[in-house]
C-alpha cells in the first residue's frame, strides 16, 4: 500500500492519450513517458516488473546493460553475407511500454538514441546502405538513482539526476520517492518482510483480478476524447500559470516549462477521459491532470529551486553602489530603530563618523578615520607593487610626457 500518486502515474501511462495526425502528416504522440527517481530499496524496480505484466506489450530492461543497438535498431549480417535489420526494445514494444531500470546508469550515447523514439516515436536507420524508418510507439518508465545515493532536497531535480535537459523534457511525469523515517511505515514494512520470508503473509485481495484490469486498459485504449471549448480554456488557463510560475523567482540553471508541458498537460486529461470511459474530455479532468502535473514537476523544483549563493551574489551586488545612498539609508533605518522603549529614536552624535558631510558641525576623530586608511593604504600597495611590462610602459608613454620615452629604452 501506498505511493498512490505513483500508481495513479502508471494507470495514466498504461492507457496513454490519442495519437493524433495533422493535416500536414505530422504525427503526435499520445504516449505518456514517466520517470521514478528515488533512494535506493523503495520498491522502483516492483513498479517496473509489475507495469510491464499489466501492459499489453511489455519490454523489461535496464539501463547498465543495454546499449544503443539494443534499445533502437541495428544491422546484422547473416550467413550468406547478407545485411539485415534487427529491431531492439523500442521496436519490439511497439504499442506497449518499455521499461529501464537503471536510467541514470546509461551511457551518455546510447541515451542519445533514445531521443527521437521519446518525441516522435520513430527511429531512422542508415547503416550498411539501408536506410529505415521503424516505428516506435511506446512508453518509457524508467527508473534512476540520485547521485550521491541519497535525494538532496536543497538542490534541485536536476542536479540530484545526472540527465541532460533534452531527456528531462521530454519526460511527462516525474516522481520523487524518499525514504522517510517513519514509525508507522518502517513497523508495518518489517512485519511485512518478515511474513514473506516465513511464508505466512495474507495474500490481499484487490477489488478487480489482473485479467479483469488488462481487459479494462484494452478496451479503454479504443477510445478518442474529443476536448470541448470549456476545457479548452482550462487547458490554456493551467499552461499560462505553469510558464507564470516558472519565469517568477526562477534559476536559469532550473528545468523550463516548454510547450512539452502543454502537449503533456493534453495527454494527461485524454488518458484520464479514457479512464472514466468517456468520448470528451471535462474540465475537472483537466484540472486534475494540472495537479499531477505541478505536484510531479513543478512542485519538486520550486522547494529546490532557488540557489542562496546566486542570491547573495545578486543582493551584495545591489547594496555595492557607485553612489552609496543605500549604504546610508540602512544605517539611518537602523538608528531609527535604536529606541530607549519610549518610542523617540536617540539624537545623532554630531561627530560621529558620516559619508556624506555637507556642512557638518564637527570634523570625524582621527582614531575612527585611521583603520579606513591603513586598509586602502594596503589596498594601494597591493596594486601599486608591481613589475612593470610591456603593456603598462605603453600606458605610461601614453599618459605621460616626453621622459617616458627614456624609461621604454631603457626598460628590458
Amino acid at each position: 500500500f501506498g505511493h498512490t500518486e505513483v500508481k495513479k502515474g502508471i494507470l495514466l501511462m498504461l492507457l496513454g492519450g490519442v495519437h493524433k495526425t495533422t493535416s500536414e502528416g505530422i504525427r503526435l504522440r499520445g504516449d505518456i513517458n514517466l520517470c521514478i527517481v528515488g533512494d535506493p530499496s523503495t520498491a522502483k524496480s516492483q513498479f517496473l516488473k509489475f507495469a510491464t505484466r499489466v501492459a499489453p506489450v511489455g519490454v523489461y530492461t535496464s539501463g547498465k546493460g543495454s546499449s544503443a543497438a539494443g534499445l533502437t535498431a541495428s544491422v546484422v549480417r547473416d550467413a550468406r553475407g547478407e545485411f539485415y535489420l534487427e529491431g531492439g526494445a523500442m521496436v519490439l514494444a511497439d504499442g506497449g511500454i518499455v521499461a529501464i531500470d537503471e536510467f541514470d546508469k546509461m551511457r551518455p550515447a546510447d541515451r542519445v538514441a533514445i531521443h527521437e523514439a521519446m518525441e516522435q516515436q520513430t527511429i531512422s536507420l542508415t547503416k550498411a546502405g539501408i536506410t529505415a524508418t521503424l516505428n516506435a510507439r511506446a512508453s518509457i518508465l524508467a527508473a534512476a538513482n540520485p547521485i550521491h545515493g541519497r535525494y538532496d532536497r536543497s538542490k534541485t531535480l536536476r542536479a540530484n539526476v545526472q540527465l541532460s535537459a533534452p531527456i528531462l523534457s521530454r519526460f511527462d511525469l516525474f516522481f520523487v520517492v524518499l525514504d522517510e523515517c517513519d514509525d508507522v511505515a518502517d513497523y508495518n514494512v518489517a512485519k511485512h518482510i518478515l511474513d514473506v520470508h516465513r511464508c505466512d503473509e495474507t495474500r490481499v485481495k484487490p477489488p478487480f483480478e489482473q485479467d479483469e484490469m488488462l481487459r479494462y486498459i484494452r478496451f479503454a485504449r479504443t477510445l478518442s476524447p474529443r476536448i470541448p471549448e470549456e476545457s479548452r480554456r482550462v487547458i490554456v488557463d493551467c499552461y499560462r500559470k505553469l510558464r507564470q510560475g516558472d519565469t517568477m523567482g526562477r534559476s536559469r540553471t532550473a528545468y523550463r516549462i516548454t510547450v512539452r508541458q502543454l502537449e503533456s498537460l493534453i495527454r494527461l486529461s485524454e488518458a484520464l477521459a479514457r479512464l472514466h470511459c468517456a468520448d470528451i474530455v471535462k474540465p475537472q479532468w483537466v484540472r486534475e491532470a494540472f495537479r499531477l502535473l505541478r505536484q510531479s514537476i513543478v512542485h519538486v523544483e520550486t522547494e529546490d529551486i532557488t540557489f542562496h549563493e546566486e542570491f547573495d551574489g545578486e543582493e551584495g551586488g545591489e547594496m555595492g553602489g557607485d553612489d552609496g545612498d543605500e549604504g546610508v539609508a540602512g544605517s539611518d533605518e537602523a538608528g531609527m530603530m535604536d529606541t530607549d522603549g519610549s518610542g523617540i529614536p536617540p539624537l545623532p552624535d554630531p561627530y560621529a563618523p558620516q559619508d556624506n558631510l555637507g556642512d557638518a558641525d564637527g570634523p570625524p576623530s582621527v582614531e575612527e578615520q585611521q583603520p579606513k586608511r591603513k586598509k586602502k593604504s594596503k589596498k594601494k600597495k597591493k596594486k601599486t607593487s608591481y613589475r612593470p611590462c610591456a603593456l603598462q610602459t605603453w600606458y605610461e608613454i601614453s599618459s605621460r610626457t616626453h621622459t617616458s620615452w627614456k624609461c621604454l629604452q631603457n626598460t628590458p
